[in-house]
């Protein structure tokens, strides 16, 4: 995997999560983000490991209904929320990306829409980072708004972008085919 990724708004991008930091996780709120099969499979694997983290609503609600909503964003399930949240959102943050980095790899468990935030890619597949004003942005969420931090997104977003390389060399492979969608 050789070369950069192309990020068509990279070089203007600014970006800064400051969960705990001000940010109390609203991107949890707000989303409901896609999960492959691939991702199911993990994290069906390890569920009755992560249930004794979550929320006590959020517990409830995957015991009775389970993560997954039927509900379908380009072809693929997507996470639940419980009271607002995301199921897997815990006060102290996300209950998949604190059992990823017990194991040594905060991305593990997370859906790939989640690890890649604040990447995506645009209808004819190309990357770029979401900010308020480019492409027809949706979420008003601070964090994606250029003006209100000078950090710049090639700085902060740097296991994000190598993620999104590695998922992108990987869509390019012949026998893919297919794309991620970063879309929460």
């Amino acid at each position: 995997m050789e070369g950069s990724l192309p990020i068509i708004n990279l070089a203007q991008a600014k970006f800064d999560c400051t969960y705990g930091r001000g940010c109390e996780g609203i991107c949890c709120r707000e989303g409901h983000p896609i999960v492959y099969a691939v991702e199911i499979e993990r994290l069906d694997a390890s569920l009755h490991r992560l249930l004794p983290a979550l929320r006590p609503e959020a517990k409830k609600v995957i015991q009775t209904k389970g993560y997954l909503t039927e509900q379908r964003r380009l072809e693929q399930r997507m996470v639940r929320s419980a009271a607002g949240w995301c199921v897997f959102f815990n006060h102290g943050g996300c209950v998949l990306h604190r059992a990823g980095e017990a194991e040594g790899d905060h991305l593990k468990y997370k859906p790939a829409a989640c690890s890649l935030f604040p990447l995506q890619q645009d209808e004819s597949d190309r990357w770029y980072v979401r900010q308020k004003g480019f492409n027809k942005e949706k979420w008003n969420l601070f964090c994606l708004d250029p003006t209100v931090s000078a950090v710049p997104a090639a700085e902060s977003l740097k296991v994000e972008i190598a993620l999104a390389k590695r998922f992108d060399h990987e869509a390019k492979k012949p026998e893919s085919g297919s794309r991620v969608h970063a879309d929460p």
